[in-house]
């Protein structure tokens, strides 16, 4: 006869769910496609400062091999499983999986392959452009929209594949799902703040169009990452992974040495340079997820109203003096690395100085297009709720 009681039934219970869940590992598809993911980002963070401190050199570069890395995990990672959940009837994820073409598989694989495909694509097709009109002017040329939409259909893809994963779990298990989800989403706020950049520059920072432009895309993440997770602090963690990756990125590139190997140099370039100082984006995010536990009983366009102006209010509140403070000297230095130039960029001009460059020419013009920032955040934020309850809903 045993000396000890048996253990309640809600605590056998609890008990055996801690245990399930700790016996459960994160799906390979997934780590898969987050290092896919985390190359691109890398590797893209890399390039751009590669092209800013040394110039194209040549396609065969430690960044664009990176970039391509993305491509080549997340396509043979997402092929395979879709061949054998295809090929195999008793595969575990067919009853999970969706059908396209009489192929089976999760629907994030899907996406994920034919973002796969498009940057692949991109690459030759890159080479071909610069070989044939030499340099970007701008970095939204159309090899660099497939690539962009390419990365963007594996980082949607793999956050489709972890969703569907979170939304089958529960305990435990979920909880460490929900730390890799908010790393997908971490990787699109980057992605679609990073195709804005050339309307995001500090000299800007003083303009309404800065803030329709960011008003477009922050408060969409803050409401589809806050739906589909259970974390009462979804947007605030987010957008701090997204704060400290930028800062590691600055201040880490810093100390790599380049100097520029294409003319004319117009900046004295001995280390690589490093993306500018984060938007502050972390002070709406805390507050939006404030605000949000506030008004869960009001109806979704209204919820989107109150959080959309407290999202344009509390960033601009805090980003036009700081964007003063890093137009001003006590900001030229290593931490904020406001004294760093891209080497064919003229002294002279706005960018090339600490110049404000109006995006307004009359204060009419100011108040309308902040307005429409205005709208651009309630419209955005209602589009983030609804996209994230159908995240919710995502099983396969």
């Amino acid at each position: 006869m045993s000396g000890t009681l048996p253990l309640p039934a809600s605590l056998q219970s609890r008990a055996a769910e801690r245990v399930s869940a700790k016996t459960l590992a994160i799906p390979w598809y997934i780590w898969c496609n987050v290092l896919a993911v985390a190359s691109s980002v890398v590797g893209g963070v890399w390039d751009i400062s590669w092209h800013e401190s040394v110039g194209r050199d040549t396609f065969w570069t430690p960044a664009h091999l990176l970039i391509q890395l993305c491509g080549i995990l997340s396509g043979f990672g997402c092929g395979y499983l879709i061949l054998s959940t295809t090929l195999r009837k008793a595969a575990p994820l067919r009853a999970n999986s969706v059908s396209v073409w009489g192929f089976r598989g999760p629907l994030g694989a899907f996406i994920c392959a034919w973002g796969a495909v498009g940057m692949i694509t991109s690459a030759p097709f890159d080479n071909w452009w610069h070989n044939a009109y030499g340099l970007d002017v701008k970095i939204l040329s159309p090899p660099h929209i497939l690539l962009a939409l390419g990365m963007t259909g594996i980082r949607f893809g793999t956050l489709v594949l972890v969703l569907a994963e979170v939304n089958r779990a529960a305990g435990e298990y979920r909880v460490r799902l929900e730390r890799v989800l908010f790393f997908c989403f971490m990787f699109l706020l980057g992605m679609t703040v990073g195709i804005m950049q050339e309307d995001t520059f500090r000299m800007y920072m003083h303009g309404a169009k800065f803030y329709v432009v960011i008003m477009f895309v922050m408060p969409m993440w803050f409401a589809a990452a806050s739906r589909a997770s259970e974390n009462r602090w979804a947007a605030t963690i987010v957008t701090g992974f997204y704060t400290a990756m930028h800062l590691a990125f600055m201040w880490i590139l810093e100390l790599i040495p380049a100097e520029p190997k294409l003319g004319p140099v117009y900046q004295k370039i001995t280390h690589l340079v490093p993306p500018d100082f984060p938007l502050l984006m972390i002070v709406p995010a805390i507050v939006f997820d404030v605000v949000r536990r506030q008004i869960t009983t009001l109806n979704r366009w209204t919820q989107a109203a109150i959080l959309g102006a407290a999202s344009l209010a509390s960033f601009m509140a805090v980003q036009w003096p700081f964007a003063s403070f890093l137009m001003s000297p006590a900001s030229r230095n290593w931490f904020f690395a406001t004294n760093n130039f891209p080497y064919f960029v003229p002294p002279t001009t706005p960018w090339g100085s600490y110049a404000w460059l109006p995006t307004e020419s009359t204060p009419l013009q100011f108040a309308a297009r902040m307005v429409l920032a205005l709208a651009a955040g309630v419209l955005m934020t209602r589009v983030g709720l609804s996209w994230g309850d159908w995240m919710r809903r995502i099983r396969r």
